[in-house]
């Protein structure tokens, strides 16, 4: 199936590894002229269709830079990913969370994609012709609240929410938007030497590979998504294919939520 991507000038934030970086290569596998965007942008340089942008995108200030390097470039821009974003997990519990925790992470998982999508709009709207956002938020915005990652799910739930509001506002100019939920993916948030399972495994004594094991019994399918995946569904979405899907959050998680 053609994606009808080709030439098309996509931006894709926190794109230096995970799903960021799986993102970019779908969508430049597509013929999409990608602008990347991370703090560090070694693993884009050689990539084909891609030009890499390296920017701290929790300064206020870099979300707008990176669009505008994208226009500057290409001339316009057509599509938004808003990927970047992390997690801390929290074991103390909720009397140890500082304001500063919090307005950390929804700088990362939140405001990094509002501005972003600030700029962008406003470029599809002096464009005239349309344009597609598609943010990847996460199934702790919703799916079982866990107090380990709760400023994290907060976050994710305000970028969802926001995702909504604006595909009312923003559909009648040609521009839609739609969230993708993962749940757990092979990724380093979850598998790095510091990530979740590490994490926590080491706090309850049960080993990370323990706690791997324990996520993966949950999952129907029995493993974690894989960041090639998640990008598929980014892609098809980003596409003029699925013009006529807006305000729409996906989930991708082997099954793990069982509600409807």
């Amino acid at each position: 199936m053609d994606l009808e991507l080709t030439g098309r000038v996509a931006v894709v934030t926190g794109a230096s590894k995970g799903i960021g970086l799986a993102v970019a290569e779908e969508l430049a596998a597509e013929g999409a002229l990608v602008v990347a965007g991370a703090r560090t942008a070694g693993a884009l340089q050689d990539l084909r269709n891609v030009t890499a942008f390296a920017v701290d995108l929790v300064d206020p200030d870099g979300p707008g830079r990176l669009v505008a390097a994208a226009i500057e470039q290409h001339g316009r821009i057509d599509v938004l990913v808003n990927n970047v974003g992390g997690v801390k997990v929290r074991l103390d519990g909720f009397t140890s969370l500082t304001d500063a925790d919090f307005q950390a992470s929804l700088e990362l998982n939140f405001f990094s994609a509002l501005r972003a999508t600030r700029a962008a709009v406003k470029a599809m709207l002096e464009q005239g012709d349309g344009g597609t956002i598609v943010n990847v938020a996460s199934v702790n915005a919703f799916y079982h609240p866990d107090g380990a990652v709760i400023d994290y799910g907060a976050a994710k739930a305000a970028l969802v929410n926001v995702s909504k509001a604006l595909s009312q506002e923003l559909a009648p100019h040609g521009i839609r938007i739609a969230s993708v939920s993962p749940g757990q993916v092979s990724t380093d948030l979850w598998l790095a030497d510091d990530g979740v399972a590490a994490t926590i495994g080491e706090a309850t004594g049960a080993g990370a590979e323990a706690i791997r094991e324990q996520v993966t019994a949950g999952i129907p399918t029995g493993r974690f998504t894989t960041p090639r995946e998640v990008a598929a569904l980014v892609t098809v979405l980003a596409s003029p294919r699925t013009a006529n899907v807006n305000g729409s959050n996906f989930v991708i998680d082997g099954g793990l939520i069982k509600t409807l």
